[in-house]
C-alpha cells in the first residue's frame, strides 16, 4: 500500500514554523508512543538546531509499556528531554512542568546573569497531525486554549498561549513532510490515524494490522473477537478470512447474511486505535 499525504496548507505551516523557531526557548515535539520513530517529523530535527527538546510520549496508555522505556531511554540517548504522557490526565502534567524548568535551566542562568529575570520560557509544541497537541495544550492549561478534534489537520493557524508567570506555549498546525522515504512510516501513521482514512484501501490497512498484531501480540485478537482463528493471518488473503469471521461474530452481514467485511474492518481499525485490543508498540528503535 502507497501511502502519501501532504495537503498544501502544510507547506505554510512549514514556513511558518522556521520563522516562529527564532522566538523560542524550548521545542516540545509530541510523538504518538505507539510509533515513537514514524510520528516524528524529520525537518522538526532541523528546524530546531540549538534549541532544547523535550519529547512527549503521548497516548502512552495504548502503547506496550516495556517498548515505551526502551524508547525513552533511546531519545534520551540522543539528548532530549522525554516525559511518557497521557495527555487528558492531568496528573502527568506536573512531570512536564518540572522537566520544562529542567531542559531550560541554562537559560534561565544566562537570562540571570545578563540581569533579565522573571521571563518566561518560550515553548513551542510541535508534532504530526493527531497526535494530541491540543488536547496537551488544553489539559496543561487547564482549560479550552486550543482547538480539539479526532481528524488530522485542525489546528490550522499558530497561537500564543500563556500558561502562567512562567510558560507561553505557541501551537502550531501538525505537518506531515511531503514523501515518506519508508512505505512502512506511511503504513504505520495510517494504521493509528494521523492519515485521513478517506484516502487509503482500509481493507488492506486492517490486514496490515492483524497480521502484526498476530506477529507480534499474538491472543490479542482472539481476546477481543472469541473463536476467531488467528493463525489464519499467516495464510494468503488469512486477514481478509478473519474480517469476515468478525463479521459473522459482531452481526455485521449484509443481504443474504453474507459478512460485511467492510464494516468489520471499520470496527476492527477502532478498536485497534482506541487501546480495546491491548497494548501495543508498532516498531522498536534501531539498534
Amino acid at each position: 500500500m502507497n501511502v502519501q499525504w501532504y495537503p498544501g496548507h502544510m507547506t505554510k505551516a512549514k514556513r511558518n514554523m522556521q520563522e516562529d523557531c527564532r522566538l523560542v526557548d524550548l521545542i516540545i515535539e509530541l510523538v504518538d508512543a505507539r510509533v515513537p520513530l514514524s510520528s516524528r517529523n524529520p525537518d522538526i530535527d532541523r528546524l530546531g538546531q540549538g534549541k532544547a527538546r523535550l519529547i512527549l510520549m503521548n497516548k502512552s496508555d495504548l502503547a506496550d509499556p516495556a517498548l515505551s522505556a526502551v524508547w525513552k531511554a533511546w531519545f534520551e540517548s540522543r539528548g532530549a528531554f522525554v516525559v511518557l504522557l497521557d495527555a487528558r490526565a492531568s496528573s502527568g502534567m506536573k512531570a512536564v512542568n518540572r522537566v520544562i524548568e529542567e531542559a531550560c535551566h541554562e537559560k534561565r542562568e544566562r537570562d540571570r546573569k545578563r540581569g533579565i529575570l522573571n521571563r518566561p520560557v518560550r515553548a513551542m509544541v510541535v508534532g504530526i497531525p493527531n497526535v494530541g497537541k491540543s488536547t496537551f495544550i488544553n489539559t496543561f492549561a487547564g482549560r479550552a486554549a486550543a482547538k480539539t478534534g479526532n481528524k488530522p489537520g485542525v489546528t490550522r493557524g499558530n497561537q500564543w498561549i500563556r500558561l502562567n508567570k512562567n510558560v507561553e506555549l505557541l501551537d502550531t498546525p501538525g505537518i506531515l513532510w511531503p514523501k515518506f522515504e519508508d512505505q512502512q512510516v506511511g503504513i504505520r501513521l495510517a494504521a493509528i490515524g494521523s492519515i485521513n482514512d478517506n484516502i487509503l484501501d482500509l481493507t488492506e490497512l486492517c490486514g496490515y494490522v492483524i497480521r502484526f498484531l498476530h506477529k507480534k501480540y499474538p491472543g490479542a485478537l482472539r481476546k477481543r473477537y472469541p473463536a476467531v482463528e488467528e493463525e489464519t493471518a499467516a495464510k494468503e488473503n488469512g486477514a481478509y478470512a478473519i474480517l469476515e469471521e468478525i463479521a459473522r461474530l459482531r452481526g455485521c452481514v449484509g443481504r443474504g447474511g453474507e459478512p460485511d467485511v467492510d464494516k468489520a474492518v471499520l470496527l476492527v481499525l477502532d478498536d485497534f486505535r482506541s487501546g480495546r485490543l491491548g497494548q501495543a508498540t508498532l516498531e522498536e528503535p534501531m539498534r
